[in-house]
């Protein structure tokens, strides 16, 4: 008799709640009544995680070791997998595991055949601070919705930077690093400039100055080395290894989590960049990227109304595309309502309950989760390191009875990579040649530049006028077909209405190189 069949009524109808007959992730073991039941597993079906998740639980639970497990087992099925590695854990997955007295107990204690395996990854670090493939993106791909996050604009600030993004495009002016934007809106602050921002509706010199003073202050805290080219494409996140595992791609952020507000903002535009490239597949047997979001509640915290709308609507709208998106953080109460409500999966690991806050974040928590059989209160604060709460989306759509769950175990390394050898997998990398070296091209600054030292027309004799071909200035209808967002335009005809929808939910746009 299978141990299934020897469970407890209550236990046994959470336990068939997860018996799929398609292919699906191992999460772990059923827990009920304080014993575990290697018999009775705990899955989450492949075809859902473009449903989108949620991981969570206090500091020390296991999250890492979750997303390292689920990234492996998505790796092993086919499927890409983009992780934002904050404290620089998560290298390891490109190395075998080590066997432990820990592993091989709690190998046994789930059922699981652990056998020590690595998997394909690829580095990558923000403007190339810490190991990894440098990630940058220009300015004008950035759009000034995130941008404006990240510069801690208001909403009226805000407003006005994506007038002036207006203005650079239909002058030509190519906005690809900090000191384009910042030449722009000097420029139209000068004296020769002022004339020109008149006529731009509703931006003020006192806004633009603001505008202006942050940008300066944000390239003197270092931050200019994240905005340039080569921009990063976002198809390198979609790979897969020649025998067919899915790529995983580690973001490195150890350099820069100092920087929460930029590191989180440069997430959301990944995912943003990814939903205008995609075409629409609707529901697939597999995803064809599962993105994690880890410190979620960075990415949320001050964010203005619009911010988080448009942060909704790519969430809603990026499953058809095939990409799932899981959320790392340490209570549900971290990720707006709206948001929560299209997390399809659950991993609840251990919350705290020491102060009043917390006793609310665990109320609001348990609040969150279907009706149980489990005191869910006392359970959430009594799991021990590498348990959690566990509910999916099954294969029809409807979300599986919540169950306690004790996790596998990792089969790569559970720890960093040394750095020596992570920088020789950074430079043995196609990826390398394409993204490692800067490049600074004539675009905003330059031309400004040239326009400020070119020797002055008064004094000079006008050139004679040429009856068949006289000079004249170029037309708005010619300004607007040579300025970028009309070459980025044309260049989607094809996904046209798709593209579009995306294109104003941060104002980000993808120009061709």
């Amino acid at each position: 008799m299978s141990d299934s069949e020897t469970l407890p009524a209550g236990a046994r109808e959470i336990a068939s709640g997860y018996a799929f007959s398609g292919p699906a992730l191992e999460l772990g073991a059923l827990l009920w009544d304080g014993r575990c039941h290697p018999g009775a597993p705990v899955r989450v079906p492949l075809s859902v995680l473009n449903r989108h998740g949620l991981v969570a639980g206090a500091t020390g639970t296991g999250k890492t070791k979750t997303l390292q497990l689920v990234a492996e087992q998505l790796s092993a099925q086919g499927v890409p997998v983009f992780l934002a590695d904050i404290k620089g854990d998560l290298s390891g997955i490109a190395r075998p595991g080590q066997p432990g007295d820990r592993v091989r107990g709690r190998a046994a204690e789930v059922g699981q055949a652990w056998t020590p395996a690595g998997f394909p990854a690829e580095f990558l670090a923000l403007g190339g601070l810490g190991h990894g493939i440098p990630v940058r993106a220009t300015v004008t791909a950035f759009g000034p919705v995130l941008l404006s996050k990240v510069l801690g604009l208001n909403r009226t600030q805000e407003q006005s930077l994506g007038l002036i993004f207006h203005y650079a495009d239909t002058k030509g002016l190519e906005l690809v690093d900090l000191k384009d934007l910042r030449a722009v809106v000097a420029f139209l602050t000068s004296d020769e400039g002022r004339a020109e921002l008149r006529e731009i509706g509703g931006l003020s010199t006192a806004t633009a100055g603001v505008i202006l003073r942050s940008l300066t202050a944000f390239e003197a805290e270092g931050m200019a080395d994240f905005f340039g080219e080569p921009e990063f494409g976002t198809a390198d996140l979609l790979r897969t290894a020649p025998d067919g595992r899915g790529v995983v791609s580690v973001l490195e952020l150890p350099a820069v989590q100092d920087r929460p507000r930029l590191f989180s903002t440069f997430l959301m535009w990944l995912l943003a960049d990814l939903f205008h490239d995609l075409p629409e597949v609707g529901d697939l047997d597999r995803p064809k990227l599962v993105f994690f979001f880890d410190e979620a509640h960075l990415l949320f915290g001050d964010a203005s109304k619009a911010f988080l709308e448009s942060i909704t609507r790519t969430v809603r709208l990026i499953r058809s595309k095939g990409v799932g998106v899981f959320f790392v953080t340490q209570s549900p109460k971290d990720v707006p309502s709206d948001v929560l409500g299209q997390l399809g999966s659950r991993i609840q690991h251990a919350q705290r309950a020491f102060t009043p806050d917390d006793q609310k974040a665990l109320t609001a928590t348990v609040k969150t989760f279907p009706d149980s059989a489990y005191d869910l209160a006392e359970l959430l604060t009594g799991l021990g390191t590498g348990e959690a709460v566990v509910t999916v989306l099954g294969e029809q759509g409807a979300p599986t009875p919540v169950a306690a769950t004790r996790l596998r175990a990792p089969e790569s390394l559970m720890g960093p990579v040394d750095a020596d050898e992570l920088d020789r997998e950074v430079r043995a990398s196609a990826l390398f040649g394409r993204y490692a070296q800067a490049v600074d091209r004539e675009s905003a600054y330059e031309r400004l530049s040239a326009r400020r030292t070119a020797p002055p027309d008064a004094g000079r004799p006008a050139p004679a006028p040429r009856p068949k071909a006289p000079e004249r200035e170029p037309s708005l209808v010619e300004e607007v077909v040579g300025s970028g967002v009309f070459r980025s335009l044309a260049r989607s005809v094809g996904t046209q209405l798709g593209r579009e929808i995306t294109r104003s939910l941060f104002g980000t746009a993808r120009r061709r190189r």
